[in-house]
């Protein structure tokens, strides 16, 4: 599938983009930034929250992912984009209460100011963002969805993120690099 076929947000990633790095808030209260991780080969970074219901039946495929990519070089890298004021249980006190009570293995960072979903050009939660480290800079390798089914883990046809993993482990080149993203909208800070 070409790479145009889900165009982004304008102002958003597009495959073989260079990916400028971010510093946010940790559920632990610590800042992380992706040039603090030198020993990755890249990223999944998943935009997503507590409330969205696709998000939530994707946080056990996340860390699924997670304990299976993170040891080959690939965590992942959970955003919760949403407005508080729009969503309050996308608070940060809710975040952590969540990434609590679901044994997140993964950092689940606030983007508080919604700069880096902007950057990014995400539009739905769950919306993956898969990077690849190029030298000292990150290229997106793929935009859109973790997989084909959001309601049954047992029904997914492909497994879309994992087939673009496989193929950067393994040196091969991605073989669709944009799927488009299921979910709810980001909840957008009202600027009025």
């Amino acid at each position: 599938m070409a790479t145009s076929a889900y165009k982004m947000a304008e102002g958003g990633y597009q495959v073989g983009d260079t990916a400028s790095d971010f510093k946010l808030k940790n559920v632990n209260g610590q800042m992380v930034s992706l040039r603090d991780q030198k020993d990755a080969k890249g990223f999944i970074v998943t935009f997503t929250c507590n409330t969205c219901p696709y998000s939530k039946l994707y946080e056990d495929r996340l860390v699924q992912l997670h304990q299976k990519y993170a040891a080959k070089g690939y965590p992942v890298i959970a955003i919760n984009p949403n407005d508080v004021t729009v969503s309050p249980e996308d608070s940060f006190a809710h975040m952590q209460k969540r990434a609590k009570d679901k044994k997140f293995p993964f950092v689940y960072l606030q983007d508080e100011t919604q700069e880096v979903a902007k950057r990014y050009g995400a539009t739905r939660t769950p919306h993956v963002y898969l990077l690849t480290r190029a030298g000292q800079e990150l290229q997106v390798s793929y935009i859109g969805a973790i997989d084909d089914n959001s309601g049954d883990p047992e029904k997914v046809q492909k497994r879309y993120l994992e087939t673009a993993l496989d193929h950067l482990i393994s040196g091969k080149p991605v073989p669709q690099t944009s799927t488009k993203a299921i979910g709810c909208t980001i909840k957008w800070r009202n600027n009025s």
